[in-house]
């Protein structure tokens, strides 16, 4: 068993696709129009065969009270690794991006936590 997909619920499909790809700097791998959203993934460029990241709409009500409940609770949807913490959380600050948890060492882990602009707060994180 291995994970391919995993989700995160968006707002909007459009400005997910645009925060994931412009600012994240993830590259889109699959968009194909599906009624009136689309099926919509996003990769690392490092791993472009990797796990998809689908942006998946939040139309349906339960989808859209999880994601403001929390959203509101400070909780982060979903985590993304990278090499380098320090490096990263100045590069998106540069960028514009919010962070509601600066770089932060939590036992032999670095976190910090940023808001993706779409309903969801985002942990990125360093081991070692």
């Amino acid at each position: 068993m291995k994970i391919k997909l995993n989700s995160v619920i968006v707002e909007n499909q459009a400005k997910a696709l645009k925060f994931y790809t412009d600012v994240l700097g993830f590259e889109t791998k699959t968009d194909i129009p599906a009624g009136e959203y689309r099926w919509l993934t996003v990769v690392s460029p490092e791993e472009p065969d990797g796990t998809e990241l689908l942006l998946e709409p939040n139309a349906h009500p339960a989808a859209a009270e999880y994601q403001r409940a929390i959203f509101e609770a400070g909780i982060p949807l979903t985590s993304f690794a990278v090499d380098d913490l320090d490096s990263e959380y100045e590069r998106l600050k540069k960028l514009g991006v919010v962070f509601s948890q600066e770089p932060t060492d939590a036992g032999g882990t670095k976190i910090a936590v940023f808001d993706d602009t779409c309903g969801n707060h985002i942990q990125i994180y360093q081991e070692g």
